[in-house]
């Protein structure tokens, strides 16, 4: 079973969540929270697989809430939930430890499915919303030690993987072929321990020339 907390500062929506949720055989809501100081004090209590997090909430907005559970309880995964599609929402939800980001006219299967793929480790973003993560991401990246490890030709692929170039468009730009942009990619995963082109791109956008 995965476990869910449901943390909306509408009484109706986690109502609704809770009952849409319950009929999925694999997924269980374990608590609620009205505000993002507790979510963060029911998640670091009962230890969900994931939380659904509105990003507006009184007292602890939901991007201060994400930064906490990174902090403090990094194994607990943060799906966002919310109607608000803002650049700097998005951006920052998922520079501070957000797996995911939806809007709430997501089909309920659709979310079903984020919520499972979250809980293995996937990153989730919602239509539109990887172009907003790539606008903010689409400038030059400083050189923090992990970066000068990188190659100079791998930098060069990690920021095209930043704006939002595919394997296609990295090979035909840097005139390499698409499976020497493959290993490349790998690599800058693996040496940078991300997960998959999304934290890239944002890794880039936490480490930007201001």
């Amino acid at each position: 079973m995965i476990r869910v907390l449901l943390a909306d500062d509408q009484s109706i929506v986690r109502e609704g969540l809770a009952s849409l949720l319950q009929t999925k055989p694999d997924i269980e809501v374990i608590a609620e929270a009205d505000n993002g100081k507790i979510a963060v004090m029911r998640s670091l209590e009962l230890k969900p697989d994931v939380v659904l997090m509105d990003i507006r909430m009184p007292i602890m907005d939901g991007v201060a809430a994400i930064r906490a559970l990174t902090q403090q309880a990094p194994e607990i995964k943060v799906l966002v939930l919310t109607t608000f599609d803002d650049d700097e929402y998005v951006i920052q939800a998922m520079a501070c430890g957000a797996k995911g980001y939806l809007l709430k006219d997501t089909p309920s299967e659709e979310l079903a499915q984020a919520i499972r793929s979250i809980y293995k480790g996937y990153t989730q973003l919602g239509p539109g919303l990887w172009e907003k993560v790539n606008a903010g991401a689409n400038t030059k990246v400083k050189t923090p030690p992990e970066i000068a490890e990188l190659s100079t030709r791998e930098q060069e692929v990690l920021n095209l993987i930043a704006q939002g170039y595919s394997n296609r468009e990295i090979a035909e730009e840097l005139y390499i072929t698409e499976r020497t942009v493959k290993n490349h990619v790998n690599s800058i995963l693996r040496r940078l321990n991300l997960r998959d082109r999304t934290q890239a791109a944002i890794f880039v956008y936490n480490n930007r020339n201001t």
